[in-house]
């Protein structure tokens, strides 16, 4: 799945996944084991890829969060795994 420019995910079955790994696959309804984390160039692009997950159905972290120098807001996908979108402006002070 092509996420930007230079930015791809795969999308993998619990069977095929699991030949990538001896470790057990986390139940995310009950554990989150990562955060992904994609950086964009506006707070305008956060909002639009947070707008199309909504429209996809997913399960949106309530609402996006304005720390001054970082503006970001989250979403699961339908495995349960999360996604954070973000924006930083610089450095604070």
């Amino acid at each position: 799945m092509i996420l930007g420019e230079n930015i791809f995910a795969m999308l993998l079955v619990k069977p095929f996944f699991q030949g990538f790994s001896h470790k057990g696959i986390c139940d995310t309804a009950n554990a989150a084991e990562t955060i992904t984390a994609l950086a964009v160039s506006s707070r305008a692009e956060v909002d639009a890829l947070v707008s199309k997950a909504r429209a996809a159905g997913e399960q949106i972290d309530g609402e996006a969060k304005d720390y001054g120098v970082m503006y970001q807001h989250g979403f699961a996908d339908p495995d349960g795994h999360l996604w954070e979108v973000f924006h930083s402006s610089g450095a604070p002070g």
